[in-house]
């Protein structure tokens, strides 16, 4: 029998996203449902997941355990979202408004307003108003189904914010039951006192911000945004060999706005993640494809930009490469903490099947991440991150909009949802 100290029995549907990771191809179209399932935890870790009758020969219950009714409920694993802009500071309605009225990212940006705004609000703001911010949002995410988040820095832009945004992502994971993943995103933008003076900018990130990152462990992924007007593929490549020098894992913000090649390169360095791809070429599709990077696709980013052009999901599937989805939160071009609702725009804006964008949101994503040995599925020895929606079936979550069903979460074999309601847990 399996000692187990926690227990959810009878759920309508557990869809566990077993088997294989990374998914491709036919492979995404798996979800792995259990109807009437059941799944049992010990310390944090799934002992078991199956059928009810399997559950009473091979599960005794300790004393003082949790036992949760599933009838009425479908479990899924919680969400892992591989891209945000997790610690900043300041909101940019003002320029949402000028959007509105027909100004473009590029337009605003000439202007002095997008990243440069969002970067002068978090230099302003202290660590602790950070880490305030960033729980607040956690706790959305959290509401909304993510067991695990990555967050970048990327709004400091020198040596002293930069720090303190991944101080401040550091001790919001020692508070909060999300897993926070930290990546150092300090090739985001120009700071406005380097304009003129670029290669003196990649040469401080180079020899004195990336060796105190490493130094202090404040980071796990290195990130730059390879874009027209931003960092070319020459000083990307440049910046991405230091950080793997330095002991980095690799994502690269490539191909959102110009087909300037980042997805290429991406594969060819060894990333983790290509993200974005808007604008990714043939090539790069068939880079990615021959690969381990996976193709973190943002649908909120193409719908809050208003853009009419969305990542070709459908090529990029065909080609087996690894598709994976995420929020890309952030105040300019996704203000939004929902995986949930990036599901939704998923299937309804890229076209993807329900289970694929489920696997993409998951056991993938979790493998963007590296960390599909312990997240992302639902399957005996990893975490006990699991999602209970009040709904008939999964396809449900996707085609009943505007709501939240979300009843509870259960977050490394703790409940911390409850009812909607995050519970305090020691």
């Amino acid at each position: 029998m399996k000692s187990a100290d926690l227990a959810v029995l009878g759920c309508e549907q557990l869809v566990t996203c077993g088997g294989p990771i990374p998914k491709r191809k036919d492979a995404l179209q798996d979800v792995a449902v259990i109807e009437k399932g059941c799944i049992a935890s010990h310390q944090g870790r799934i002992v078991f997941i199956g059928d009810e009758k399997s559950y009473t020969k091979e599960v005794r219950l300790e004393d003082n355990s949790v036992c949760i009714e599933g009838s009425g409920l479908v479990g899924l694993p919680g969400f892992v979202d591989p891209h945000t802009h997790l610690p900043f500071a300041g909101t940019r309605e003002q320029e949402f408004v000028l959007r509105l009225k027909g100004a473009t990212y590029q337009q605003l940006a000439e202007k002095g307003m997008g990243i440069q705004t969002t970067v002068k609000a978090t230099r302003d703001a202290s660590k602790q108003e950070l880490i305030s911010l960033c729980l607040k949002r956690l706790d959305r995410m959290l509401l909304h189904g993510t067991t695990t988040v990555e967050g970048k820095s990327g709004y400091g832009l020198n040596f002293e914010d930069e720090i303190k945004q991944l101080e401040a992502l550091r001790e919001a994971d020692g508070l909060h039951p999300v897993d926070v993943i930290s990546t150092f995103m300090g090739a985001h933008e120009i700071p406005p006192e380097y304009k003129t003076r670029k290669n003196a900018y990649i040469d401080l990130l180079i020899d004195k911000i990336l060796p105190e990152v490493k130094k202090d462990n404040l980071a796990e992924f290195f990130d730059v945004f390879c874009e027209e007007g931003v960092y070319s593929i020459e000083e990307t490549r440049k910046l991405v060999r230091a950080a793997k020098e330095a002991g980095f894992k690799i994502k690269i913000h490539a191909d959102e706005f110009s087909p300037l090649g980042g997805a290429q390169l991406a594969a060819e360095e060894g990333a983790s993640s290509a993200d974005h791809l808007i604008n990714i070429t043939d090539e790069g599709i068939q880079k990615l494809a021959q690969s381990q990077t996976a193709a973190i696709l943002l649908p909120a980013v193409s719908f809050f930009l208003m853009l009419e052009k969305r990542a070709p999901v459908r090529k990029l599937i065909e080609k087996e490469t690894i598709v994976a989805l995420a929020t890309d939160f952030n105040p300019g071009s996704s203000m939004t903490e929902s995986m949930l609702f990036v599901l939704q725009l998923a299937v309804f804006t890229l076209k993807m099947s329900v289970e694929e964008a489920i696997n993409a949101a998951t056991a993938n994503a979790a493998f963007a991440l590296a960390r599909h040995e312990d997240a992302g599925s639902l399957e005996p020895g990893k975490k006990m991150d699991l999602v209970l929606y009040d709904a008939p079936n999964y396809p449900s979550i996707v085609y009943h909009l505007g709501i939240n069903p979300i009843q509870h979460v259960i977050k490394d074999g703790k409940l911390v949802v409850k009812d909607g309601q995050i519970l305090k847990v020691s």
